[in-house]
């Protein structure tokens, strides 16, 4: 028998699902599905309100027309946790909440620690590709500096609650408190907290205060109560306003936003509230963004705001993905490299074409690689980010719409570098740095190797996200695949979050069946 997920205490209760082996009983799972799904307020009947933006997936595209692929890096892990609420409740997700990057970027992997004064390492690979053998995978594998615990600087924490009647249900409102009581048993008194709380007005709940006044911290927060509008645009503010007068110079300076995104009052369009976090951005407040509930979350409300607010994006469906976020992750509230950017450059000679999978919306122009202006990602302490590239070698064909050869530039000589697959620029700027520096790696001709356990289990999630989204460019793959990747993967897992995912494959695969049957 075999653990589905894991014990999840949800409220005071925990809810064991077994699979046997090969799939298990689907009677079975179901029954523990419908169990959870019932324990964590999911209402059958009420209607699902939640908001996706479509997502048009990266094509293929040759070097000799685009030789170069830019994309922000992405550390937002909400999609994986969101996912696996879907299945977790016995439904296939819809495609759209599918974010490859974001599914690939839940799970940490073994990079190699920086070295010298960088912030961050860079690791290149390549295997064949999983799902279309006679194609490659690359991967690029980033590893941001982990903090030491006499190292992580002083925290002045502001958590913006929405407590608006839109949060009321137990996994919203109360799993907010429940997860801030994660965070706030690991603070000092060089921390500091502050609460501002909004719906139809926004109000400071708690000044600045000592993180080691865990009492009077946990006393305000079990105190707040539902009702009302959602002024997000006004709690926002008073936020940034907060954060700024307790601003710890050289420390780690965070508005953490825990919402449902069902703003309705004060600024309420995707425009305005980007307009209002871009500007405030300036502060050198960095963001947070965290989605509670079910049935109504705003998930492109949050993305966005993450995206462009110095943050990144999480959902939390349970106390065990809070853990996750707060104690297991903890350290990565602390930036340790912004406006990261990448820029792949392809070598014609070795690749006939390239596809980037995920980062839909991270996708940047070249230019934007080399202007200091444009925003990008944030890694925090401990972080990994992986992005991976789909290859057609040369001699392999694909269809792909021709261009008209250049008339007036002269394409660039191939010189000596035609061993090589590709090469890797990663920009970035330290955290209260304005001038950005870069690292490079390059992919040689004679990299490919046996596919490494982390690179096994990346490619299976990659795989499994494909599946979902019954994407064009899934090839060949398939769930039984997918678990046969991710159960040769399995010897690294400290906190049980593969097994996790190879549990919930199993699920899917049943629902798949049942949907093909019905």
């Amino acid at each position: 028998m075999s653990r589905f997920v894991s014990c999840v205490p949800i409220f005071g209760l925990c809810f064991l699902l077994t699979a046997c082996g090969g799939g298990g009983n689907p009677g079975m799972m179901m029954k523990g599905v419908a169990q959870r799904e019932q324990a964590i307020g999911a209402d059958p009947n009420k209607a699902q309100v939640e908001a996706y933006d479509a997502i048009v997936e990266n094509p293929f595209q040759s070097p000799e027309v685009a030789p170069r692929s830019t994309f922000s890096a992405d550390v937002n892990t909400a999609s994986y946790s969101n996912v696996r609420r879907f299945i977790t409740q016995g439904k296939l997700p819809p495609r759209d909440a599918v974010f490859l990057a974001e599914m690939v970027n839940y799970f940490p992997y073994r990079y190699p620690e920086p070295t010298g004064d960088a912030p961050a390492s860079l690791t290149l690979d390549l295997v064949p590709c999983p799902w279309k053998p006679e194609h490659k995978l690359a991967r690029i594998g980033v590893k941001a500096r982990t903090l030491a615990a006499h190292e992580i600087p002083s925290r002045n924490l502001v958590f913006l609650i929405d407590v608006s009647g839109s949060m009321s249900s137990e996994n919203r409102l109360p799993l907010v408190k429940k997860s801030i009581e994660l965070l706030v048993n690991q603070l000092t008194a060089e921390d500091r907290v502050s609460i501002v709380t909004y719906a139809g007005d926004a109000g400071l709940k708690l000044p600045p205060t000592p993180g080691d006044q865990r009492g009077r911290i946990l006393s305000v927060v079990r105190s707040l109560s539902t009702d009302g509008g959602t002024n997000g645009s006004g709690g926002i503010k008073l936020a940034y306003e907060t954060a700024r007068r307790s601003f710890i110079e050289g420390g780690a300076n965070r508005i953490i936003l825990c919402t449902d995104g069902d703003f309705n009052l004060g600024q309420t369009s995707q425009s305005d509230l980007v307009q209002l976090i871009e500007k405030e951005r300036a502060s050198r407040v960095f963001l947070t963004v965290l989605g509670y509930g079910i049935g109504n979350l705003k998930n492109s409300n949050l993305e966005l705001l993450a995206n462009h607010g110095n943050g990144h994006y999480a959902y939390i469906d349970n106390l065990d993905e809070a853990r996750k976020v707060f104690v297991e992750q903890g350290g990565a509230l602390v930036c340790v490299a912004k406006d990261v950017k990448f820029q792949v450059e392809f070598n014609p000679a070795k690749v006939n074409a390239y596809r980037l999978i995920g980062y839909e919306n991270r996708v940047l122009r070249a230019e934007d690689f080399k202007d200091d202006g444009k925003d990008a990602g944030d890694i925090g302490s401990g972080h990994t980010v992986t992005a991976l590239y789909e290859i057609v070698p040369v001699g392999v064909k694909l269809d792909l719409p021709g261009v008209d050869p250049l008339k007036y530039q002269k394409p660039a000589q191939p010189g000596t570098a035609t061993d090589e697959w590709l090469t890797v620029k990663m920009r970035y700027k330290q955290p209260d740095g304005d001038v950005s520096k870069e690292l490079a790696a390059v992919l040689p001709a004679n990299s490919e190797k046996a596919m490494s356990e982390d690179f096994r289990f990346a490619a299976a999630v990659a795989e499994f996200g494909l599946v979902l989204r019954d994407s064009p460019y899934k090839g060949n793959a398939n769930l039984d695949d997918v678990q046969t990747l991710a159960e040769g993967a399995m010897k690294y897992d400290p906190n049980g979050h593969r097994a996790e995912f190879l549990d919930l494959v199993r699920v899917a695969t049943g629902l798949k069946e049942r949907a093909t049957k019905e």
